[in-house]
């Protein structure tokens, strides 16, 4: 099975560390970035389920400039916005761009856990939903072909010669 996908961005390395400490323990495969450009290098590069996006960033806004461009290239990865500076309006601007989970720091290691738990297990099921609904497809569109197919009978007054061996 393989293992889930983490992107950390955040400017400061001892959070970077902290968060690989906690999360790789817990069989997550964990990447860190410190600036914005490093992280959209990075996810060029491959796929994550889970992306933490602190807002303040020496290169970038974390919201309004990296959230929308990650999730521009990873649709279906889960967005976790982080600040040490909430406010009601970039909680708002969270939102609105599209992040699924805003954490404020500092950040208690158990809650983290269970907040990025709980996106995994989301975003794990919005692929599984995706699978079966393709499945599902699939398999209606079959049934649907066999019943319209029309039946191949031969007119009773055709005379089928028999096949000699």
């Amino acid at each position: 099975m393989e293992r889930k996908s983490i992107l950390i961005v955040d400017d400061d390395p001892g959070i970077l560390n902290s968060f690989k400490e906690i999360l790789e323990p817990e069989g997550y495969n964990v990447d860190t970035a410190q600036t914005g450009s490093e992280a959209l290098e990075k996810c060029k590069a491959r796929l994550y389920n889970i992306a933490v996006i602190d807002i303040n960033l020496p290169d970038t806004d974390g919201t309004e400039q990296l959230l929308p461009k990650i999730h521009g290239m990873l649709p279906k990865a889960r967005k976790i916005i982080l600040t040490g500076y909430p406010t009601l309006e970039n909680a708002i601007e969270s939102v609105n761009q599209q992040a699924d989970a805003y954490i404020i720091k500092p950040v208690n290691p158990e809650e983290f856990l269970k907040v990025i738990a709980e996106n995994m297990n989301k975003q794990t099921e919005a692929d599984s939903m995706t699978e079966d609904k393709v499945i599902g497809w699939v398999e209606s569109r079959y049934e649907e072909t066999k019943r319209n197919r029309s039946p191949r009978t031969v007119p009773a007054s055709s005379h089928v010669p028999e096949i000699e061996e």
